[in-house]
């Protein structure tokens, strides 16, 4: 077990000491700046940077509005790059290129189905969720979300996460890394479930395509 969290924290520890170097020093401009990636498929935790920014509101450097605002706008933005992704990787990529990838017409017009009916949920729910709230916006894309609607959701999806970490943050104080390190093995719960969940749409995937070649 102590094998185990020496692991975890070297992992962890690059990753706290950037988002206290870079939120100590640009304040709120460094919560946009983590923030971005973190929603753009670059997994930066959010959890060290909002928990560090709410110890920062415990500091009276700034208002709990200004950091959940910050960061929730941070995370449109960076949702926005990876959706823009999808969306014109799709024409790039899978549209030209797809029957060399082994994906056909048909199995975009599935995805694109697929979003139109459950689309609206996975958006909104996943930015509650680690991990999964890093990557939902690059399927979005590639599925063509309609855009402003993919905004509305993704944004009123980000600040509940966001503003229970700041809140955590300034109520912990200085324990805010405690915390963090804590919420990580939420992580890894997720990404079993994620993992599980992806060989299980995979299975279903197969199966559909087989149907399909045989239509």
């Amino acid at each position: 077990m102590a094998a185990t969290a020496v692991t975890l924290a070297s992992i962890t520890d690059p990753i706290v000491e950037l988002a206290v170097d870079v939120v100590g020093s640009l304040g709120l401009w460094g919560i946009f700046l983590l923030m971005v990636p973190e929603s753009a498929c670059i997994p930066i935790p959010s959890e060290a940077t909002m928990l560090f920014a709410g110890f920062n509101v415990s500091e009276g450097r700034y208002s709990l509005a200004q950091a959940v605002a910050v960061g929730s706008v941070a995370n449109l933005v960076g949702s926005w790059i990876a959706y823009a992704v999808g969306y014109f990787g799709r024409i790039e990529l899978l549209e030209k290129h797809g029957r060399a990838l082994h994906v056909k017409p048909s199995h975009l017009a599935w995805a694109d189905r697929w979003f139109e009916r459950y689309g609206s949920y996975a958006v909104f729910f996943s930015r509650m969720l680690p991990i999964i709230r890093t990557f939902i916006s690059l399927p979005a894309g590639v599925a063509r979300m309609p855009f402003w609607r993919f905004s509305v959701l993704t944004f009123l999806g980000c600040v509940p996460w966001i503003l229970l970490l700041a809140l955590i943050g300034q109520q912990v104080g200085s324990r805010w890394e405690d915390w963090k390190d804590s919420l990580h093995y939420v992580d890894y719960a997720v990404a079993t479930i994620i993992f599980v969940g992806a060989v299980w749409l995979a299975l279903r995937w197969w199966r559909n395509r087989s149907a399909i070649d045989v239509a």
